[in-house]
């Protein structure tokens, strides 16, 4: 399956009649492997700051979580596996996998726990996967 595929099938997918804003499969380098067409476009040290946080979590709470140049404030999430922002109504979930960062972005209606379901069900596959 191409990595576009995921996107495609797996992360843009309808949940309870909802469905992510954007999503992507980015590389630890920083580099896009595949993404929906509303993903933003991010700058390489969003990446940077965000792979900083999975090696020494925590880094992120202080300043805030940023993506496509908008601000998260940093929520639960678990260290070095996920993390979740939030912004008004809507946020971001971020699972690192041994090589890749699955990344979705949601709005109302679509819930936090729905946006988690997604990403997190994706990347525990691709961990198992060895990816």
């Amino acid at each position: 399956m191409s990595w576009q595929a995921y996107v495609d099938d797996h992360l843009m997918c309808e949940i309870e009649g909802n469905y992510l804003s954007a999503a992507a499969i980015i590389g630890h380098d920083g580099s896009v492997w595949a993404q929906s067409s509303s993903f933003p476009q991010f700058k390489p040290e969003e990446i940077a700051a965000i792979m900083t946080d999975f090696a020494a979590p925590g880094s992120l709470a202080p300043i805030g979580l940023h993506f496509g140049g908008t601000k998260y404030m940093v929520i639960q999430g678990e260290p070095g596996a996920v993390i979740r922002g939030k912004k008004g109504p809507g946020g971001v979930t971020v699972k690192m996998t041994s090589q890749a960062l699955i990344i979705g972005i949601y709005d109302e209606p679509m819930t936090p726990g729905q946006c988690n379901m997604i990403v997190e069900k994706l990347g525990d596959y691709l961990i198992e996967q060895g990816l």
